[in-house]
């Protein structure tokens, strides 16, 4: 596992470069060419994933609410609650700054893949509706970008592994139940390994049951998980007010310490800030608008809107609040990383049950995550063979639960980060070539909303 590690650490900062331009850089530029849209709209965004404008005659397996809830359940989870306390415990309190920062540009880039999810549908060899990367990367750029679309599917088969949900769900089972003590005297090694023959057979239950299956359980426990967090971070902010102003504050001084201890320094903490808050809500990685493909609906700019959504829930909303608790309880001046962290502060701010509630939630996030992340590893596999063997990535994705329940966190993050480093490239260049047929069907939709008409 160490030989794996180093060779992935080595080739980490060389993806720097390309995923900050693209990102940040694309970012920015989506932004002003949409001359802010995505942000303009927002009121009417929640509208449609009220199900306000729902066309019921529309193509699509599922309803943009539930393809926005599958959305969110593959990133509302552990990036939110440990993936913060790694940004933290590697960049410091500033880092939240660039987190911040990048899920506002990610809400603009969300809004163009997402639309784009919609005007370049395809099918798979067994017929059914499809969409994503592949298909707008092949069908809106041409014959010629093919390479690019095969490119992503083969990192998606690493990148859409669940081995860093499975890892930090063991870690945070290990912490809070320290079942080798309390239950049954054997090793931690076989523990873990007994938590990752768990987790394989409940995700295995779920994911051979398909998309329809998928997107009702994550509609159903999503909503509710992510009420009883904020609910719970919420507690903590109002039993600790003074000390919520301290936090943000130091959030955004320390953001701009060019003496940062970080590797790298001050670039160094942007980096961190970039590369968890696209692991966080997943914008401009190409992921998202896989679901968004299939949502019942014929408009794009809609399918947008709702998209959109994604990064503010689980980025701006979710990821402040936890690092605002992890922040106020000190927790961040503490050897932990990763759940270890984020547990350290709530069963401080909590009066000492706040790990055993946050465990609950933290096993409801890592299911859902789990339950959602095969879906994508089954396109990018299907896309490259056929529908048929695509369906065989599931048992791929189970095996490699067990692993990272008994791999190190270090190992299963840089694997994580460099594929997502890499799936960037191709999606960004993509999103950006074909950002004008966006904003074309985005003039013709709020033009029809104007005469009341959509």
């Amino acid at each position: 596992m160490d030989a794996i590690n180093d060779f992935i650490s080595s080739l980490l900062p060389y993806t720097e470069w390309p995923m900050f331009i693209l990102l940040i850089g694309g970012g920015l530029f989506l932004a002003f060419y949409s001359k802010f849209a995505p942000f303009r709209h927002f009121g009417h965004a929640i509208a449609v994933v009220s199900g306000k404008y729902d066309d019921k005659n529309a193509k699509g397996d599922v309803s943009s609410f539930q393809a926005l809830s599958a959305a969110v359940a593959a990133t509302v989870g552990l990036g939110n609650i440990s993936g913060v306390a790694i940004a933290i415990h590697d960049g410091g309190p500033g880092v939240v700054f660039w987190i911040w920062m990048t899920a506002l540009l990610g809400m603009g880039i969300k809004y163009y893949s997402g639309s784009l999810a919609i005007m370049y549908r395809g099918t798979d060899s067994d017929g059914h509706m499809q969409g994503g990367p592949m298909f707008y990367i092949t069908q809106g750029m041409g014959k010629w970008a093919k390479p690019m679309a095969i490119f992503f599917s083969i990192c998606g088969l690493f990148g859409f592994l669940g081995v860093f949900t499975a890892n930090q769900f063991t870690e945070a089972f290990m912490g809070v139940v320290q079942p080798h003590e309390t239950l049954l005297a054997t090793s931690e090694f076989n523990w873990k390994l007994g938590i990752g023959f768990f987790l394989a057979i409940i995700t295995s239950i779920v994911i051979f049951g398909g998309l329809t299956k998928i997107a009702k359980v994550a509609s159903a426990i999503v909503p509710f998980m992510v009420g009883i967090y904020l609910l719970a971070v919420v507690f903590v902010m109002a039993s600790h007010a003074g000390e919520v102003w301290p936090a943000l504050k130091m959030i955004l001084v320390e953001a701009w310490n060019f003496d940062s201890a970080v590797t790298g320094g001050f670039w160094g903490l942007v980096i961190v800030g970039v590369r968890r808050a696209m692991f966080s809500n997943e914008a401009g990685l190409g992921s998202a608008p896989m679901y968004h493909g299939q949502s019942r609906n014929d408009e794009p700019a809609k399918e947008g809107l709702v998209a959109m959504l994604g990064p503010f829930i689980d980025t701006i909303l979710v990821c402040t609040f936890t690092a605002v608790v992890i922040i106020l309880s000190g927790a961040y001046l503490e050897d932990g990383s990763g759940i270890t962290m984020t547990m350290t502060a709530f069963e401080t701010t909590l009066y000492g049950i706040g790990d055993v509630l946050l465990m609950v939630i933290v096993a409801a996030f890592a299911l859902s995550t789990l339950f959602t992340y095969s879906y994508y590893g089954v396109k990018s596999l299907s896309f490259l063979t056929n529908a048929k063997i695509g369906k065989w990535y599931n048992v791929f994705f189970i095996v490699m639960i067990v692993f990272a329940a008994i791999a190190s966190l270090k190992l299963v993050k840089n694997l994580i980060d460099l594929s997502y480093a890499l799936m960037v490239i191709p999606n960004m260049i993509a999103v950006l070539y074909l950002s004008p047929k966006v904003n074309a069907a985005s003039k013709q939709y709020f033009e029809k909303r104007k005469k009341g008409g959509a």
